[in-house]
């Protein structure tokens, strides 16, 4: 129980600054309670001065196991209950005091109040400005995005065309890989028609041609055996019938003589004359009869020797009829051998054109596939700028609400501070005529809450002034706290009030309100969270322009682009020979290191290294040991960093590798360098067996020999297989990209496919250098001879290597000087290498060998201009020297040379149509874009009828060369 004095005053919010007296705790709740009857005054107010009955005051507090309502006794009704205590004057000067005090704290809250009603119009016009920012930016973002979707939505529409324009180029290349199958077929079929129709042709005619000749012989035999018989019967018969007559004639003769004789004899005449001259008679019959019989046996040895004839004639027709047997035997064996050419020929176009329908249909599906994928992608970022400006007007709305709870709560902290001023000024400033009684004022105080109660006739004001009927149950009391409500504990005097943490209400600090108003980012801000927002958006559609970006350009990109087979490049390769024959005198991989971003911005694809071998002669040409890579133009780690450099530029790195030969490090027993030493340690063995200087005790070579070093025979097992893991090791280990194979002559061409397949360069050159065809001192016009040589070893290697073009070097020392016709060959393509295989030919027109401090073959220097101007803008791939980029003034030339043969697509594949060659000039279009003309030749496209579209000239050098491209 707790009691205390107070005067009979309505000042009842300042009755804890008095003295209390209590026997609980201090900082517990107290229900305060002021009144008395309703019918009697309860405070008078005269001219400031009070008139005060002293009351008594009782206040029970409030535990845990007891809620009971203090007790209020009125001095007048004389109760039993309280007891009556005089107030002393010392209290009411402790009033008066505390009056003045309050009188002094309201005119700080009314100051108060106006700083707040300040403070609150400004941050409303803040709060204002703030809002119209927000919608306009939300204007800007939601503009923003509508641009943002329009551009896309067009992308899109763009995307979906170029996918319907693809989708139909590709059924037109379907359609057109299908139709030239067919034709394939149909020619491939013709042409074996032909050649086996050919073929049977000229066997059938061999087989009559032999038949014929056989039955002519046979005939002619026959024909001399009859008319040799028939003549020598004749001619017995003849004998025959001669020596008939001849003996009638004798017999005749005898008859007359023997009739003479009897007659004679008979006439008496002496018959030893008749008998005489008979005897003659049958000795010449006997000689004739003889001579017959030697004649006949002349005509038998005759016809022995006919019949040995005819005996030979006839086994010379068997002979003839065997050999055509054996002739048709052969035939229908080659027409067999022919029908199953024909069946595997047939099976081979069907698995071809099965495979390019397969491949067809594999690219037809990962066109659709990829373009599926970039649909989903296009579909996905569209829902995450959806999602992301959802999210954004959400987070705006976030804002806004927050913003607008923010001011509901300043508005209902000032209503509450204006409720509360116009209160304490009402309770201060009231005045009532002296001897007039109000109705009872109570007033319920409660930690800074002030509640006015003024319904008499309430059960609570029953309840608060006469008390509870009976004592309140346990069970109700504990309902009772359950379901009152909660207030801060009551502050016991006013240096605890004015000194605690608590407040009744948590108005955000000025400073805090100034940065929402001026956009503040804030940890845990709304605004932190529409910036990250706003930079997402930012980072999402720059990715959506990257991405559709990338479509275009994949859409655009060229399929000459793409790596068609080993060794061969892109068909895109522009190569700089990076060196000269005197490099090595200086640190030279770092010189050519420094030059690596220069020549990738000239448009350099590649870049051909020296040979980087330890080497006998300085230039590198002379190797020994393979594996050192110290050499005169730089050490191992020097050559490291080069080739990094030249890929940190995107160029290709090609390594000048001899495989032909290597210097020995030892002399054998009998004095001949023939022993190699370092990690390849090969002796005689590895040397071609027909090198005169040598001793090698390998196979023959395959190739020419060169005599300067022993020549390693590739046909040995252990060589080919110690060359393909140093050439693996400069690929992986050193960086390198390609290989420039010197002195290819030298050896068969199928090693060096062997070598490309192991090591799998992106691109490969070969030096097969030899003379061309000279007529009394002046260049040949046909030098198919010459191309044909190294187009054989290109066919060798597989088509896995190029080739440097030497002919057309050589023919255009010639052509340039006004005899441009030898720039074209009899069935209108160009005259080198380029003309017959440009994919494989590497044109140039000098190097180390050729040029630089050597000077073996030249260019002629005033030329130089037009000989680019010609290899630049023609197909093959072009080698440019490094001592004319860098030492002969023409680098302008050349890039420019460079840059239009970028700008109209000319790869090494690129066709040429020859329009003029003569000796006034030369004129050919490349392409579908470049058309060029060289010489002093009065010509330009609009001359041109066989010439469609539109030209500008791109570079125009007067009577060396001109360049025009397509509008």
């Amino acid at each position: 129980m707790s009691v205390f004095l107070l005067p009979s005053s309505p000042f009842g919010m300042l009755l804890p600054h008095f003295p209390v007296v209590s026997s609980g705790r201090p900082r517990e709740q107290f229900h305060l309670i002021l009144g008395g009857s309703s019918n009697r005054k309860r405070k008078h107010l005269h001219a400031g001065n009070w008139h005060c009955r002293p009351r008594i005051i009782v206040a029970s507090k409030m535990d845990d196991s007891n809620d009971t309502l203090a007790d209020v006794a009125d001095d007048e009704d004389g109760s039993l209950r309280y007891e009556i205590l005089d107030m002393k004057e010392d209290e009411l000067i402790e009033t008066r005091r505390a009056l003045s005090e309050a009188q002094a704290r309201q005119k700080a809250l009314e100051k108060e109040r106006d700083q707040l009603l300040e403070e609150f119009a400004h941050s409303e016009a803040k709060r204002k400005e703030y809002v119209a920012a927000v919608l306009h930016d939300k204007e800007l973002a939601i503009s923003e995005l509508e641009s943002a979707k329009s551009l896309f939505h067009q992308k899109l529409q763009e995307s979906v065309e170029e996918k319907f324009a693809l989708e139909s180029k590709l059924v037109l290349a379907k359609q057109d890989a299908v139709e030239l199958a067919i034709q394939v077929e149909k020619l491939a079929e013709i042409a074996f028609q032909q050649a086996t129709s050919h073929i049977l042709e000229d066997a059938q005619l061999r087989v009559s041609a032999a038949e014929n000749l056989a039955a002519e012989s046979a005939f002619n035999v026959e024909e001399q055996i009859r008319k040799t018989t028939e003549d020598t019967i004749s001619s017995i018969i003849e004998q025959s019938k001669d020596s008939i007559g001849k003996a009638l004639d004798a017999a005749e003769k005898a008859r007359n003589q023997a009739t003479k004789a009897v007659a004679a004899f008979t006439d008496s005449i002496n018959p030893i004359d008749a008998i005489a001259s008979v005897q003659s008679e049958n000795i010449k019959l006997q000689g004739a009869i003889s001579d017959l019989e030697g004649q006949l046996l002349l005509s038998k040895g005759e016809v022995d020797r006919l019949k040995m004839d005819l005996q030979q004639a006839q086994v010379q027709a068997n002979a003839a009829e065997l050999r055509a047997s054996n002739s048709e035997k052969a035939l229908l064996e080659f027409q067999e051998l022919s029908r199953k050419k024909a069946l595997e020929q047939e099976e081979e176009i069907r698995s071809l054109l099965e495979k390019i329908k397969k491949e067809a249909v594999e690219k037809k599906r990962a066109v659709s596939k990829a373009f599926k994928a970039e649909l989903e992608s296009i579909k996905a970022a569209i829902d995450a700028a959806s999602e992301t400006t959802r999210s954004r007007d959400d987070a705006y709305m976030r804002r806004c609400e927050a913003l607008q709870r923010s001011l509901r709560a300043s508005e209902s902290a000032l209503k509450m501070w204006r409720q509360r001023a116009e209160m304490a000024e009402t309770l201060l400033l009231k005045e009532r005529p002296e001897n007039q009684e109000d109705e009872d004022a109570i007033y319920v105080i409660n930690g800074g809450r002030i509640d006015l109660l003024t319904d008499d006739d309430s059960q609570k004001w029953k309840l608060l002034s006469d008390g509870p009927r009976k004592e309140i149950p346990q069970w109700m009391a504990s309902r009772i706290r359950s379901i009152r409500p909660k207030f801060p504990p009551r502050k016991i005097d006013m240096s605890e009030a004015l000194n605690t943490n608590f407040k009744a209400l948590e108005l955000p600090k000025l400073e805090e309100v100034w940065s929402i108003a001026q956009e503040k980012p804030k940890e845990g801000d709304m605004l932190i969270e529409h910036v990250i927002e706003k930079e997402v958006i930012e980072k999402k559609r720059k990715a959506l322009e990257r991405a559709l970006q990338r479509k275009t350009v994949k859409g655009k990109r060229i399929p000459e682009e793409t790596k068609l087979e080993p060794g061969t490049g892109t068909g895109r390769e522009i190569v700089f020979q990076a060196f000269n024959w005197e490099s090595w005198r200086r640190q030279w991989y770092q010189e050519l290191a420094i030059k690596a971003a220069d020549l990738s911005q000239s448009g350099m694809t590649a870049v051909w290294f020296p040979p980087p071998t330890e080497s006998v002669a300085p230039q590198g040409y002379m190797p020994s040991d393979l594996y050192n890579l110290n050499s005169s133009y730089g050490s191992l780690e020097e050559l490291k960093s080069c080739i990094e450099e030249m890929h940190s530029q995107e160029l290709l790195a090609l390594g000048d590798v001899v495989l032909n030969h290597r210097c020995a490090h030892k002399q054998s027993p009998n004095g001949v360098w023939n022993i190699f030493g370092g990690k390849l340690a090969w002796g005689p063995e590895a040397i071609v067996c027909d090198d005169p200087n040598f001793q090698g005790r390998g196979n023959p070579s395959s190739g020419d020999i060169f005599h300067a070093a022993p020549n390693v025979d590739h046909s040995q097992d252990f060589v080919r297989r110690d060359i393909k893991e140093w050439l693996n090791s400069l690929r992986n280990d050193i960086g390198f990209d390609g290989w420039r194979l010197d002195f290819v002559r030298g050896f068969s061409g199928t090693y060096v496919k062997e070598y490309i397949e192991a090591s799998n360069p992106a691109f490969a050159i070969g030096e097969y250098w030899d003379s061309l065809a000279y007529e009394h001192g002046n260049l040949c016009y046909n030098q198919d001879a010459h191309r044909q040589r190294i187009v054989n070893w290109i066919n060798a290697t597989g088509g896995t290597s190029s080739a440097f073009d030497v002919t057309t070097k050589g023919i255009l020392h010639s052509a340039l000087h006004d005899q441009y016709w030898r720039l074209i060959d009899p069935q209108g393509k160009p005259t080198g290498v380029m003309g017959w295989w440009p994919s494989r030919a590497c044109t140039f027109l000098e190097n180390h060998d050729t040029g630089s401090t050597q000077g073996h073959w030249p260019f002629p220097r005033d030329k130089l201009a037009q000989g680019y101007a010609y290899i630049l803008t023609h197909p093959g791939t072009p080698v440019i020297f490094y001592d004319h980029f860098y030492d002969f003034g023409i680098r302008d030339v050349l890039t420019e040379l460079i840059e239009a043969r970028r700008r109209a697509g000319v790869h090494c594949r690129s066709s040429v149509k020859i329009y003029h060659a003569n000796n006034e000039g030369y004129v050919a279009q490349v392409g579908d874009t470049l058309v060029m003309k060289l010489g002093h030749f009065d010509w330009n496209p609009s001359k041109e009828n066989q010439l469609d579209g539109s030209w500008q000239k791109f570079i125009d050098k007067g009577s060396d060369y001109q360049v025009w491209l397509r509008q």
